[in-house]
């Protein structure tokens, strides 16, 4: 049996990224991010990213490497947690996860089945056409495949990868590679999954409050430089965002569609968490410690 993992999840604003550090620095652990938006660069803002003195307290891991167009997904998030999982253990180190994606959640544990994102045969054919032709033939195959895409990834290795998952997702094929992706549970791992559950009107107070220090510290600047047409770019708010920059809302209407959304997105996220299997739901930052402490696989 290999060493185990803490999960910390919640819903947005709840306090997950406080009570990690917390957890992280009382008993010496490295946090792997669960968030999907926040592997994403240039997005801190929108994403309540940690900041780098947050991350300067405790080492993070899949926290903003990622081009805002470049597509990610629950597979390769599985992929590349339990590598960064397999690093923090190789390092003595126990490892905390700590995110509020419910799928991502569900496909690390090994309670959804995922098929690798990739099928051996597409890939080979796509290799000689990149040699056989220029990028512009075919970015105009990419075009076609997918008809409401506003950005083309021109450098090979992007624009191939994007008509593979494309070339997938249209013929509804079975990935040739079928194995199943391993998971914590296949990979003998134990976990305590932990829920951080606080009251709705400290909830929706604390959504008030990231809403104002979001605006104050930049998402306007930050989801122009982004741009509309990024794949992250239906991060919450950001539409939002787009609609007061083209004139369809006011500034005082802005706040109150951030707000708004993100109080519907916790409202998802808590909904999907009420059929989460073998969640533990605390309230404090003592109740996470105690179990941390007598969860024996992590210690």
């Amino acid at each position: 049996m290999s060493a185990g993992v803490l999960i910390l999840t919640g819903a947005t604003a709840s306090g997950k990224t406080a009570l990690g550090l917390s957890i992280g620095r009382a008993l010496g652990a490295e946090i792997v991010s669960m968030d999907s938006r926040q592997v994403y660069r240039g997005m801190p803002i929108g994403t309540a990213a940690p900041t780098a003195a947050e991350r300067a307290l405790v080492p993070h891991h899949l926290i903003g490497f990622l081009d805002p167009h470049e597509r990610y997904s629950a597979a390769r998030f599985v992929v590349d947690a339990l590598a960064a999982i397999d690093a923090i253990h190789a390092r003595g180190k126990r490892a905390l996860i700590v995110g509020g994606t419910g799928f991502y959640l569900r496909a690390l544990c090994g309670d959804t089945t995922l098929a690798p994102e990739r099928d051996d045969a597409i890939r080979a054919r796509l290799a000689r056409e990149i040699r056989l032709h220029p990028t512009e033939v075919l970015a105009d195959w990419l075009r076609a495949l997918e008809p409401r895409r506003t950005s083309i990834p021109l450098d090979p290795y992007r624009l191939t990868r994007a008509l593979e998952i494309a070339l997938l997702a249209a013929s509804g094929a079975t990935p040739s590679q079928s194995e199943p992706l391993p998971s914590l549970r296949s990979r003998g791992i134990a976990y305590q999954k932990i829920q951080l559950a606080i009251d709705p009107a400290l909830l929706a107070a604390r959504i008030e409050e990231r809403v104002d220090r979001m605006l104050a510290d930049g998402l306007i600047a930050e989801a122009e430089r982004v741009g509309e047409d990024a794949l992250a770019a239906d991060a919450v708010g950001y539409s939002d965002v787009f609609a007061y920059r083209r004139g369809e809302a006011s500034e005082r209407e802005l706040r109150l569609l951030l707000a708004r959304a993100t109080r519907r997105y916790a409202k998802r996220q808590a909904t999907w968490f009420r059929s989460e299997p073998d969640l533990t739901v605390i309230g404090n930052a003592d109740e996470a410690l105690a179990l941390a402490r007598t969860f024996p696989s992590w210690m």
